[in-house]
């Protein structure tokens, strides 16, 4: 297994609080860096380059004050930008973050090398998102530092494969840090996927639920109330299969008269305001508790499930 140096003794919890659409701002960052967790946030959450700026320009003046959660150093955040004909704030965007050096970019969309060179010359890290081992291997090709496997079950732009499938598979010719998507909504889920062979944890849905997120009340209310069967996979939104709450899907009138079109990011962004992403993990959360408690939890659960294997597994010695 393998972590990024930048990571060590700075984490709580091998945990990515993952970029979220509309979801994931400043507070919600910050909250979840002092807490030992890497706070991430899309780009395009702010409507400007400028904005942009400005949010980076606070997470990490906020981060820079040496404040401690348990005694651990604040982790590192990240950036998640959209590699994408159809975004044309990419190389602004992305200058800033060389300006800003911001530790860690996230790329969806398309794994660039001249994005991943241009990260590396500060000293930054890359992690792209896959769901597949084709683009596992073409993000390799172009220098990645870590790969996201987005399984099956997933939030947002998910993929359809098994972890267990895709996580061996992408092992066997990658040994950088390995992240695993799909589902993780409990501490216990967190050292499930430690044990399956990946280094972190990328959680997403779990912190909608959190008083920092930028969602509103009636998109916290719908996830109390919906569980895995509500989680419908569909292009029809954006173009690009994705994860939607069934009820918000309905409400907004999306039926089986919509077919797939190519991704538009500006019909995107309006869409998703209404129309609410989420993962099969739902049927887990009955909260909205702070960032801060819920990492707590987290780290509590990630323990506790740690000790009980431990104990189990010596039941099967030789």
């Amino acid at each position: 297994m393998s972590l990024p140096q930048a990571f060590e003794g700075r984490l709580s919890l091998p945990l990515i609080s993952a970029p979220m659409f509309l979801v994931s701002g400043p507070q919600l960052v910050i909250e979840a860096c002092k807490a030992g967790v890497v706070g991430t946030f899309p780009a395009l959450n702010q409507r400007s380059s400028e904005g942009f700026e400005q949010w980076l320009q606070e997470i990490a003046a906020a981060l820079a004050t040496g404040e401690r959660v348990s005694g651990v150093p604040a982790a590192p955040f990240g950036v998640n930008l959209i590699v994408h004909k159809s975004n044309p704030r990419l190389h602004a965007d992305l200058a800033l973050c060389v300006k800003h050096r911001v530790p860690l970019v996230i790329t969806s969309l398309g794994a660039v090398k001249e994005v991943v060179d241009a990260v590396h010359d500060y000293g930054g890290l890359v992690f792209h998102d896959v769901t597949n081992v084709r683009h596992a291997k073409k993000a390799v090709e172009a220098g990645v530092d870590g790969l996201i496997a987005v399984c099956a079950g997933a939030g947002g732009h998910a993929g359809t494969l098994s972890p267990f499938a895709l996580v061996n598979e992408i092992r066997r010719f990658f040994n950088g840090t390995l992240i695993l998507s799909g589902c993780l909504s409990s501490g216990r889920d967190l050292a499930a996927a430690r044990m399956m062979g990946a280094d972190l944890g990328y959680m997403g849905t779990r912190f909608i639920n959190t008083r920092e997120s930028l969602a509103v009340d009636g998109y916290k209310d719908m996830i109390l109330s919906s569980s895995a069967a509500d989680i419908v996979y569909t292009p029809k939104v954006s173009g690009i299969p994705a994860s939607f709450m069934r009820q918000s899907l309905e409400a907004a009138g999306l039926d089986d008269r919509h077919g797939e079109g190519g991704l538009n990011l500006n019909d995107e962004a309006r869409a998703w305001k209404t129309v609410w992403s989420a993962g099969q993990g739902v049927g887990s959360i009955s909260d909205v508790p702070a960032v801060a408690e819920l990492v707590s939890r987290l780290k509590a659960e990630f323990h506790q499930a740690a000790e009980q294997f431990a104990a189990s597994a010596v039941r099967y010695q030789d």
